[in-house]
């Protein structure tokens, strides 16, 4: 086997591999041989077949059988004996002539194939004793846990059906469809949809207009979509909604105790409120870590600059600009409605593209010098959590999708390997602790989301920078699109 470099210009490769004629028959007699004593032919004893009629029959099959073992074997072992790490699976050029394919599969000519690849760049990983992070912490007051409890117990109440005046507090069964100049819209219908009143989970003056009204009574309903209305096709318009209150039920006492906790399925108030304060904790925690990984990512992004595999920025791009685009149509705005063209936003995916390459690349290299591995043990765990976010009925089939699909499973392994090189990094670096309100926790994002307001859907594709697209992406399906307040952000 002759290995010859065609290309070598920056991180983009090309070698051409020979396989002379005669190594490649070698092979295929073996083949033959080997199969000799195997195969069951018409009119002849085992093993007594002759190679050449052997040859006759299976020749090209067998042959074809050498070329993808070359390829399946060499390749991996011809970029490792280079001492380089390809960035992507290398692209495979052979001959497209038909006449020169079949010499090869004949044993009349030598097999020759080109590998394109682009190389991983050498990263030398830099001291880490100049990172210097702070970690805000919020401790949970038991004012917060009361708050969560008390919805939780409202949400649990129950509802009786009453024959009078829907009131504020009441919770009415509708159904109804929304029109704009006398036109039904699209998203704008729904049937038996409850909703309290007072709640304010619909649009404003929805509510309101439904106040006094009794089961059976059909009403109309007029209201205008806030200008800011993330479905720019309603933004700022006036509808009307055709409502018919199906059912008015006022609620029942609001009580909160070990009974309460127990309709739940817990043994106690108290243990209600365990689960409450971990869920709380856990949601702060996470904001905490968000920050924290963020100021670590940015220093390492400020500390490395190399050039990026385009091929690795290109599938990286293609996968945020896809979630860009789904996220405009779903909301049915333009780039223009986001005060933007399709041209910035391009650039402006193609720089995050190439920072999350970048650092991905870096995160590796620190992961695999560190010794950081997933265990099967661990990557089983974050199978069960991840089949756990779907619904009920689609859980087995996750599942077997991830079970049998290797590189399904990897999509779960790379966020778990780079949380866990993120936990030995803090444990290198300088980490100060600093105790916040909740107001100053959350400060960041609030400031975040106001300063990529102008620009479609960052804040969503950066999120799914940092993770895996999961079933939480289309969490509460049944939520329409009309009348709710924050129904586009419920779509995302």
């Amino acid at each position: 086997m002759q290995v010859t470099e065609t290309l070598n210009s920056g991180l983009k490769r090309e070698i051409k591999i020979t396989v002379p004629a005669g190594d490649m028959e070698a092979k295929l007699m073996a083949r033959l041989s080997d199969a000799r004593n195997k195969v069951r032919i018409n009119g002849f004893r085992p093993g007594k077949v002759p190679v050449q009629h052997l040859r006759k029959v299976y020749g090209k099959s067998f042959m074809a059988e050498v070329v993808n073992e070359i390829l399946n074997d060499s390749t991996r072992s011809i970029i490792t004996g280079r001492g380089e790490k390809a960035a992507m699976q290398p692209e495979v050029i052979m001959t497209e002539d038909e006449k020169e394919a079949e010499k090869i599969l004949a044993g009349g000519a030598d097999f020759e194939f080109r590998l394109n690849y682009e190389i991983i760049p050498a990263i030398e990983i830099k001291d880490f004793s100049d990172i210097k992070v702070t970690r805000q912490v919020f401790d949970v007051p038991d004012t917060e846990i009361d708050d969560q409890v008390k919805r939780i117990a409202e949400s649990a109440r129950s509802y009786e059906p009453k024959t009078g005046k829907a009131a504020e507090g009441d919770r009415v069964s509708i159904d109804y469809v929304g029109k704009i100049g006398g036109e039904a819209f699209a998203g704008g219908a729904g049937n038996d949809q409850p909703l309290v009143l007072g709640s304010k989970e619909f649009i404003p003056g929805f509510e309101d207009q439904l106040i006094g009204a009794k089961a059976g009574e059909e009403k109309q309903v007029t209201v205008t979509f806030p200008e800011n209305y993330q479905a720019a096709h309603l933004a700022g318009k006036e509808a009307t909604f055709d409502v018919t209150v199906k059912e008015v039920a006022q609620p029942g006492a609001l009580e909160i105790n070990d009974e309460t906790a127990k309709n739940l399925g817990l043994e106690s108030l108290e243990r209600l409120r365990e689960v409450v304060r971990g869920q709380i904790e856990n949601q702060f925690g996470s904001m905490t870590r968000q920050k924290v990984k963020r100021q670590l990512l940015d220093q390492l992004d400020a500390s490395y600059s190399f050039e990026a595999p385009s091929k690795l920025v290109e599938a990286e791009f293609n996968n945020i600009w896809g979630q860009v685009n789904r996220d405009l149509e779903a909301a049915g705005r333009t780039f223009a409605d986001e005060e933007t063209t399709e041209e910035e936003a391009r650039a402006e995916y193609m720089r995050l593209a190439e920072r999350r390459v970048r650092l991905g690349l870096v995160l590796a290299e620190i992961g695999e010098k560190a010794g950081v591995t997933v265990s099967d043990e661990e990557l089983q765990r974050g199978l069960f959590e991840q089949v756990r976010r779907y619904p009920a009925n689609q859980q087995q089939e996750a599942f077997e999708f991830y079970r049998s699909n290797p590189e399904a499973l990897n999509t779960l392994r790379a966020p778990m390997f780079e949380e866990k090189v993120v936990d030995h990094l803090l444990g290198q670096i300088s980490v100060t602790d600093v105790k916040v309100s909740k107001e100053e926790l959350m400060a960041d994002d609030e400031e975040a989301e106001t300063a990529t307001k102008a620009k479609p859907a960052k804040k969503a594709a950066a999120k799914k920078a940092e993770k895996p697209e999961t079933a939480d992406d289309a969490e509460e399906p049944k939520k329409k699109a009309a009348p709710k307040k924050k129904a586009a952000k419920d779509a995302e």
